[in-house]
């Protein structure tokens, strides 16, 4: 019988409306409930000055492994992800070859298990080869361990296709996460359109091509009673769109990326393919919404979008680099700087966003520091200062626009089924 005690630090847990400085106990791999005072443990973790949370879930991350591992592999990735104190990855089927059957599954799981540092849940594909025109084996996958389904950057185009989808995946209580974009409107985008895409000359991504996807597939939900959760939302029209749904409680969620909520389509001006990405940064009225809908309850879940990218293939000029921030390593921080100092989230209700929100829209018994559960528990130090470096991540992915950037905050300490994961130095 192995025992923890994480002692003096602010206990933070949403889904319990919990918010208090308390001890934390952790008896053989799970919560054992908050005690009062101190006891005779194997290990005390002091939490002073600290907050101590619920393991953080990223709700959508490439770990690029099998077929790309010049960019990432699960190992890394997940070594990544504990530094940036998450618990519990869901990684996207785009790999080679694609999530798109039991095996392939499996296989995920098995990887990340002999890498032996967080949960990793997979997403399987929607379409088979994500093609957008035949269904994959979609009860195959959830047999292998799938806790939803997505084609990644490819939007399904064909609305009987999403219409079968939805409905299917419904019997089996998976969401659909969907890349809301017309793609005619977006091919061969470089960034958002607006005043400065046209003062560069770069080709523009309309936030209409988002909108007119984003409408569609509530509609189909609506018609289906399936489960949609767009990925990352970045137009205004869309948290609108989002809200007016939820309202008449059709099953949607939503999430944002950090980079969305930090950076805006002027800082394309430097010309950094780092700052390249799909969707593409947009305009601070944008990003004002964005904010609101995150306040609101509207947009239930943050996610890193982590798209890792070998240092070769983002040293290349602006139009052929691909889309992509490496963004597991600096998530907590930027969430930190964009909602926390600014005043627009409490602790509680970022904290929200990251655990029980993410959790509940998958479905996974994961997020919540109540007893019996799974001791996946991440201590933040909100005061520690530190300067992003990206030769010093452990991702393999180095492209980040946060390079140099002066940061609060950091996950110090990482336990995942009561085992230290990662301690700072």
């Amino acid at each position: 019988m192995s025992t923890i005690l994480i002692r003096g630090g602010r206990i933070i847990d949403p889904g319990q409306n919990l918010d208090q400085v308390g001890n934390l106990f952790i008896q053989d791999g799970e919560v054992a409930g908050l005690i009062d005072g101190d006891i005779s443990t194997d290990q005390v973790i002091d939490a002073t000055d600290k907050i101590v949370c619920p393991g953080l879930i990223d709700l959508f991350v490439s770990l690029r492994e099998p077929g790309f591992d010049e960019d990432e592999t699960i190992a890394t990735g997940t070594n990544a992800a504990i530094a940036g104190g998450f618990t519990s990855v869901v990684c996207t089927p785009e790999t080679s070859p694609v999530i798109q059957d039991r095996a392939a599954a499996e296989f995920v799981q098995l990887q990340a298990e002999r890498a032996g540092h967080c949960n990793v849940f997979p997403l399987g594909a929607v379409t088979k080869n994500l093609e957008g025109k035949e269904l994959a084996e979609i009860g195959q996958l959830v047999e292998g361990g799938a806790v939803g389904f997505t084609d990644v950057k490819n939007p399904i185009t064909n609305a009987e296709i999403m219409r079968r989808a939805l409905e299917y995946t419904s019997m089996f209580n998976r969401p659909i996460l969907s890349h809301p974009q017309v793609p005619e409107l977006i091919a061969k985008g470089v960034m958002h359109e607006g005043f400065y895409s046209t003062m560069l000359g770069l080709q523009g991504m309309p936030s209409a091509s988002e909108d007119i996807m984003v409408g569609r597939d509530i509609a189909l939900a609506e018609l289906t009673g399936g489960q949609i959760h767009f990925i990352s939302i970045t137009s205004r029209n869309s948290v609108k769109m989002i809200a007016e749904a939820k309202a008449r409680g059709i099953k949607v969620t939503a999430a944002v990326t950090p980079h969305h909520l930090a950076l805006t389509d002027e800082s394309l001006l430097s010309f950094d393919s780092n700052l390249k990405v799909n969707p593409p940064l947009r305009t601070p009225e944008h990003i004002e919404a964005l904010v609101q809908g995150l306040k609101e309850g509207t947009i239930d879940a943050i996610c890193s979008d982590h798209q890792p990218c070998a240092i070769e293939k983002k040293s290349r000029e602006l139009t052929l680099v691909p889309y992509g921030i490496s963004g597991l390593e600096t998530m907590l921080a930027i969430c930190i700087k964009e909602l926390i100092e600014p005043g627009h989230l409490s602790w509680s209700e970022l904290i929200a966003k990251w655990t029980n929100r993410p959790a509940g829209i998958l479905g996974i018994n994961k997020g919540s520091l109540k007893t019996g559960q799974d001791a996946d528990i991440t201590i933040i130090n909100p005061e520690k200062e530190w300067t992003v470096d990206p030769s010093q991540f452990r991702s393999m992915g180095k492209n980040t626009p946060f390079g140099g950037w002066k940061l609060k905050g950091k996950a110090e300490t990482v336990l995942v089924a009561g085992k230290i994961q990662f301690q700072a130095e």
